[in-house]
């Protein structure tokens, strides 16, 4: 019988040097020279760290990272630890900072301290760069995070939702200030079949809007079938797509072969595609109008006909 995975409450010494990014055998010497931290221990004699413990490190890392003196940090009392972290968050321009800052949010199941770290990134930076500095590492380092087991799948949900958020809030925005560069140009957004990891693709339609074109988003887990409707819209179309996890490797370059057949091979229209799993496709066999990506600046090259920004 499955069973609900449960929030962790308790976490290893490996744990919390795969979330900290501070080595175990320095937590052991701050543990004992500090008394930073302070774990039970197994009939084994294996230390196991609380939720506290482990919020509490975040708050010291974050410090720590940002050239506080560990010395110094022991000398901070526990409960003004939080308001440090936050002063020296709001203060900072670092995206390190910010990312350990978003890290603790999820953490601690923080909707507040993620948005006030939010705002704050972005009265310095447009969103285009908090996406690429700072919630793409961050994805980056959770998805790793969860595939060791050092947090559970409720924190990867509660902030991978917090930041699908932000992202709508922007399309949104960019979608009330359109001005199209080219009325009759449409990207049509969408993904794959049993394709779920929607962010992407999310920020995809936003950058598109930003630069002044069309778009028609269609979201997650889409036929192939079901695109030829649009065509009943617009014949200008670019189709758009980003690949995390599917069609996997063993039916990718037939999925390219059926959307070729049934959407490009007889229309003037082209599929752009970005994200991992375009590696596997085998090249060779990849048909015509059928481009392939590695960043959203070599997408824009092709099809905004501006300069890229740096």
């Amino acid at each position: 019988m499955n069973r609900v995975k449960k929030v962790k409450s308790t976490f290893s010494i490996k744990d919390l040097e795969n979330i900290s990014g501070i080595k175990a055998h320095t937590l052991r010497i701050w543990e004992k020279r500090y008394n930073l931290l302070s774990p039970k221990r197994t009939e084994t004699n294996i230390r196991r760290y609380s939720l506290l413990s482990l919020q509490k490190l975040l708050n010291i890392t974050l410090l720590y990272k940002h050239g506080y003196k560990i010395s110094k940090i022991a000398g901070i009392d526990n409960a003004e630890l939080p308001k440090v972290v936050l002063d020296v968050t709001l203060k900072s321009n670092s995206e390190q900072v910010s990312i350990n800052a978003l890290k603790l949010a999820m953490i601690n199941f923080d909707s507040v301290l993620f948005d006030v770290t939010f705002d704050e990134i972005l009265t310095k930076n447009d969103f285009t760069f908090i996406y690429v500095n700072v919630f793409l590492p961050l994805m980056n380092e959770l998805g790793i995070l969860w595939q060791t087991n050092a947090i559970s799948p409720s924190h990867e949900h509660f902030l991978t939702n917090l930041i699908k958020q932000k992202i709508h809030i922007q399309n949104e925005k960019a979608q009330k200030n359109l001005t199209p560069k080219d009325k009759d140009k449409v990207f049509v957004l969408y993904l794959p079949e049993n394709e779920v990891h929607e962010l992407s693709i999310l920020f995809l339609n936003y950058y598109i809007l930003i630069h002044g074109f069309k778009t028609i988003f269609l979201g997650q887990s889409l036929p192939t079938e079901s695109l030829e409707n649009i065509f009943s819209v617009n014949q200008n179309l670019v189709f758009v797509t980003h690949l995390t996890v599917e069609p996997n490797k063993d039916v990718i370059d037939s999925y390219l072969l059926n959307f070729y057949e049934l959407i490009l091979k007889n229309s003037t229209t082209e599929l752009a595609i970005l994200g991992p799993q375009q590696l596997n496709i085998n090249l060779t066999m990849l048909p015509d109008k059928i481009n392939l990506f590695n960043s959203v600046l070599s997408f824009q090259a092709k099809y905004f006909k501006t300069d890229v920004f740096t």
